[in-house]
């Protein structure tokens, strides 16, 4: 039980983190790096910003993951027995790797930008009109990227919620019952 607690607390954190930072992100870092007086600053203070974060979430998306490894062993019986819990694991793993992938192209494209910082832009997601198109790409992408990954760990959060109150014996015996029907 306390090896649950721990696990599930750990796979809550870096949600969080990973919710938090992202959100921070698009709208502290990158909005205060628009700031800057000089446009070749304005996206290479977003990738410095951006590249110490990394190693951070990185290392958060591998405790979740490891975490939530730990909870499924934990919680297999319980996935094949009550209704409504292995399907529920299925859309918050669907949704974990989406937003995972989405994390991991923005940092792709990050590093895009910050090889093309010398041209110049508007702000870290906003491109110049002189930009070169391999730059002002990257930054559409990572306008709609910015957002969209504060959504999936959202998500993640929610469903995760969802699971907390999956737990609560009413509810196991509910679908206990639902699934033996």
């Amino acid at each position: 039980m306390a090896g649950n607690l721990i696990a599930r607390s750990v796979h809550d954190l870096t949600a969080a983190a990973w919710f938090g930072g992202s959100l921070m992100g698009a709208i502290g870092l990158n909005g205060a790096a628009a700031a800057a007086k000089d446009p070749a600053e304005r996206t290479r203070l977003s990738s410095l910003g951006w590249g110490r974060w990394a190693p951070v979430q990185a290392g958060a998306f591998a405790a979740h993951i490891l975490a939530g490894v730990a909870i499924i062993a934990e919680n297999k019986e319980r996935m094949a027995s009550q209704h409504g819990v292995n399907r529920l694991t299925v859309y918050k793993t669907a949704v974990t790797v989406l937003g995972a992938a989405a994390t991991l192209y923005a940092g792709i494209l990050g590093k895009k930008v910050d090889e093309l910082a010398e041209a110049g832009a508007e702000g870290a997601t906003e491109p110049r009109a002189d930009a070169p198109a391999a730059l002002q790409s990257a930054q559409k992408q990572l306008k709609v990227l910015q957002w969209s990954i504060p959504a999936f760990a959202g998500t993640v959060i929610v469903l995760g919620a969802k699971h907390g109150e999956m737990q609560r014996p009413a509810n196991v015996y509910k679908g206990l019952l639902r699934k033996q029907s």
